[in-house]
């Protein structure tokens, strides 16, 4: 398996790292020392990551139009080179403009490559180890926020600039070995698959499709709170420093480089829809855990969990749209639920950014966060409930 699928595993891993990795999860961790550096008062370093979340948007929008017109791979590379520039041009303190524009330009990179990176990656590969390669696709949303967490406290020891110099270099590496995969990946096959393995879906309810779509929607505002705003919350309105708050970061991106494997695993024994929902409940208390307490045991069930459910939670609806729709479908409603996704997750962005630069606190936003992905809970079993026939289950997957 992992040879035959490595140049597609290379592409999608690729994608997901650049894109949301580095181009946003980077970020957050830069949050203190950018405000301590004094090149933005805290307001304006808010608004700097709801620029990215306001970029993912148009780059999701876009992102279907421009591979059709261009082809996926320049795409692909077209994009992974925005993102590797918004860093170097972001490497010496700016006016807030410049900052903006760089950081919305990474985020439509972002966008690009979520929806047509892993799209091509799972079109190439076949139905029965898409789970799997699935999962090990979206664990690049962990590496780099791991490499984050890890290696910006060492290097912030030299200077911010240096900082944004190497996370350019590290997107130039991952930019590489996505073109390596492209030049050695095959193309999609000619399947005629249409639906998923119970048959044909010729007869599939939108409502199916509505409710995983506006979960997943919900699911973007849920986990802005600790996307966007977690380091700065736990280094300054927590009072714990930057230290612990590094440290928090880092357990994050753990969480999410196994959450997607878990994700894949999830799947193949419970189903796409089973493991959804129960990931969206997961998700929504671990959330709200700093109401509770904001002990660094708590904080760190919280950073480990959310971090993991943050591709874990893409894995599961990537793979339940494509159960869905099919594989040759996907690449369509897969961009509308990213689009959907990033609209819900730029608007949450900056509303949350409003709201701290007016109220100067981070805590009721947790609360938010975790009431939404309730609902979104809610939204996954109206659809199993009220829609039991497309529920597929590993059991009647093998019986097919």
């Amino acid at each position: 398996m992992f040879q035959k699928d490595l140049p597609a595993l290379a592409v999608g891993f690729a994608a997901t790292l650049i894109g949301v990795g580095l181009a946003r999860f980077a970020y957050t961790p830069l949050v203190p020392a950018v405000i301590e550096a004094e090149w933005f008062p805290p307001a304006q370093a808010a608004y700097l990551g709801a620029a990215n979340l306001l970029g993912y948007l148009l780059g999701a929008i876009t992102a279907n139009h421009l591979a059709s017109r261009a082809g996926a791979h320049k795409v692909i590379w077209m994009a992974a080179m925005v993102a590797i520039l918004s860093f170097l041009c972001s490497a010496q303190s700016a006016p807030f403009a410049w900052f903006f524009g760089w950081r919305l330009a990474a985020g439509i990179a972002g966008g690009v490559l979520m929806v047509v990176g892993p799209s091509l990656a799972l079109s190439v590969t076949p139905v029965e180890r898409r789970p799997r390669v699935a999962g090990l696709i979206f664990t690049g949303i962990g590496v780099g926020a791991l490499l984050s967490a890890t290696l910006i406290p060492w290097l912030l020891q030299v200077s911010l600039a240096w900082t944004w110099l190497h996370l350019g270099a590290l997107c130039l590496i991952a930019g590489l070995a996505s073109q390596w995969g492209l030049r050695h990946m095959e193309r999609p096959p000619l399947a005629q698959e249409t639906g998923s393995p119970t048959g044909p879906k010729t007869g599939l309810p939108m409502a199916v499709i509505v409710l995983v779509i506006a979960a997943y929607s919900m699911d973007a505002i849920g986990f802005v709170p600790h996307t966007v705003f977690w380091v700065d919350f736990i280094a300054r309105e927590a009072a714990l420093g930057q230290t612990l708050a590094a440290q928090q970061w880092a357990l994050f991106g753990l969480g999410a480089i196994l959450g997607p494997l878990v994700a894949g695993l999830a799947a193949q024994w419970l189903g796409w829809a089973t493991s959804l929902l129960l990931a969206l409940l997961t998700k929504g208390v671990a959330v709200a855990l700093p109401l509770l307490s904001v002990s660094p045991f708590s904080l760190a069930i919280s950073s480990f969990v959310v971090g993991a459910l943050v591709p874990g939670i893409v894995t599961l609806t990537s793979g339940r749209l494509s159960e869905l729709v099919g594989p040759q479908a996907h690449r369509r409603y897969w961009g509308i639920a990213t689009t959907s996704f990033a609209a819900a997750q730029a608007a949450a962005g900056l509303g949350m950014s409003a709201y701290y630069d007016a109220q100067g606190h981070y805590m009721p936003l947790f609360l938010l966060g975790s009431l939404v992905l309730m609902a979104a809970t809610l939204l996954v079993l109206t659809s199993k409930v009220a829609f039991p026939i497309y529920t597929i289950t590993p059991e009647t997957a093998r019986r097919q």
